[in-house]
Parts: C-alpha cells; sequence; structure tokens
C-alpha cells in the first residue's frame, strides 16, 4: 500500500483511481472529486475542502477526517465505507451509497444526508438536519442523537436502538421498523407505515402513529400525546397516560388511563378494537 502523508492536492480528480492508498495528514481543497473512482483506500487525519470527494469509491476507511461545509455531495455511489471519530460539515453526504459504517461521527448539516442508500450502521452519533436516512434499507442505529425532522422517511428494515430523536414527522411512510429505548419527540409520528414497532420508548407526539398497519407498542411511555391511532391495526401496552385516542381501526390498546377516548361509529367499527384500562 502507498503511503502518502502531510501533503496538499488542488485540482479535479487529484488522486483519480487512486488504489490502495494510506492517506494521512493531506488536505485537498480547491478541485472537484479528489478520489472518485478510487479502491482500498485508508484516511486518517486528512481534510476535504471541496465537493465531491468520494463518488464511485470502494473499500474506504476514513478516520479522525473532516469534510468542510463546502465538500457537499461528499459520498455518493460509494460501496463498503467506514467513517470513525470524523466530522461531516457538509449537506447532502452519503446517496445511494451501500455498506455505509458511521461511527462516533458529528454531523452538524445533515439536511439530504444518508438518502437512497442500504446497509448502513450508525453507532453513536450526533446529525443536525432534516430528511436524514430517506428511502434508506436494512439501517441500524444505536446512540444516534438527532435533532431534524422527518428522518427516515419511506426507509425499510430499519431497527433504532438507545437514541433520541427530535423530528417532527419521523418514520412516515417505512416498513418493517423497530425503535427500542428511545425517545421519540415531534409531531404526526410514523403515519402511512407498515409494521412499526416501539419497544420501551417514551413517545411525545400530537396526533402521533396514525394511518399504520400494524403498530405495535410494548411498555412505552405516551407523553403529551394526542388524537393518536387514528386509523391504525394497533396492539399497544401503554405505562401510564395517553392524553386521547382517536377512532382506532382495530386491535386491541392497554393504558393506565386514558384521557379521552374518541370513536365514530360512522367511521370505524367500534367492535373491532378492544379497550383495557388498567386504573
Amino acid at each position: 500500500m502507498e503511503h502518502l502523508a502531510d501533503k496538499r492536492y488542488t485540482g479535479e480528480r487529484a488522486l483519480f483511481f487512486g488504489e490502495d492508498l494510506l492517506i494521512e495528514r493531506c488536505l485537498f481543497e480547491d478541485g472537484e472529486s479528489p478520489l472518485k473512482e478510487s479502491r482500498h483506500i485508508r484516511l486518517d487525519g486528512c481534510t476535504f475542502g471541496w465537493k465531491y470527494p468520494l463518488w464511485y469509491a470502494e473499500d474506504i476507511e476514513m478516520r479522525h477526517s473532516t469534510f468542510r461545509e463546502m465538500a457537499r455531495s461528499g459520498v455518493w455511489y460509494t460501496k463498503d465505507i467506514l467513517v470513525e471519530d470524523c466530522l461531516i460539515d457538509a449537506p447532502k453526504t452519503f446517496r445511494r451509497a451501500s455498506g455505509v459504517t458511521l461511527r462516533r461521527v458529528r454531523i452538524p448539516h445533515a439536511a439530504e444526508t444518508l438518502w437512497h442508500c442500504s446497509r448502513v450502521r450508525i453507532e453513536d452519533c450526533e446529525a443536525v438536519g432534516d430528511y436524514l436516512g430517506m428511502d434508506s434499507e436494512d439501517v441500524t442505529v444505536r446512540g444516534l442523537r438527532l435533532d431534524g425532522n422527518y428522518c427516515f422517511d419511506g426507509a425499510k428494515r430499519v431497527r433504532v436502538y438507545d437514541s433520541y430523536l427530535n423530528s417532527k414527522d419521523s418514520f412516515w411512510n417505512t416498513e418493517d421498523v423497530v425503535v427500542e429505548n428511545s425517545t421519540i419527540v415531534g409531531e404526526y409520528l410514523g403515519w402511512n407505515s407498515r409494521n412499526l414497532t416501539f419497544v420501551n420508548c417514551t413517545i411525545e407526539s400530537l396526533q402521533g402513529m396514525c394511518y399504520i398497519e400494524n403498530l405495535r407498542l410494548v411498555n412505552c411511555t405516551l407523553r403529551d400525546t394526542t388524537l393518536a391511532f387514528e386509523y391504525c391495526t394497533v396492539d399497544a401496552d401503554i405505562a401510564g397516560t395517553v392524553d386521547s385516542v382517536l377512532n382506532p381501526t382495530a386491535g386491541i390498546i392497554r393504558a393506565g388511563h386514558i384521557g379521552e377516548l374518541i370513536i365514530e361509529p360512522n367511521r370505524v367499527d367500534p367492535s373491532r378494537t378492544t379497550i383495557i384500562v388498567k386504573e
């Protein structure tokens, strides 16, 4: 493996088609696509200052490195990339990529990030931005702290653990999602989804969890959650109170207390839903 260290690269496609490179403490600036079509690259302590750094690349490991704000649209159409202990200060990173692993990565401008990706792992990361993870598949998240709306819209086969998501309209249009031991804060959670499960979660959501086929809640706390479960097939075990429930389609709801139960026989068949209030 060729070793490149302490260099400054400028100009378009500076290391185009690079292969078997160990790149340490290098600066890439004033030129697009510096590592386009590269293979078997190890980056440590590097900084990217301009657009499209890693397109159509494969087998990439990047550690202790930075994408500056203008290194936008940084990782598209790339396969098998590991990013550890890095700062991604650019939007639109990771698009149509597969085999993406992010560990201890900060993404303060995460707009349009991780779109249409597959085989994604996110571990102990922080992100700020809307539409994180849109239309991605086979995603495992552990220890994510997110401040941004509409996360994982249209995603499939997602597992989320031990995370905090401050995200309005999260998990819309999803399929086969399980969220465990996490907190979700935001209005209109999970609409138009199938097979959506929350286990040991704290949820705060105005008119959350509506229009869902096969919604499951296991030992969840619903804070300030109103008009929940409209037109849902639901199996819910709620610890404590839910402020209001509106027109579930079918299933069973168990709760310590329901502040207001609204069942409109002209809209749903009340006999198809069982309500159990523990108090």
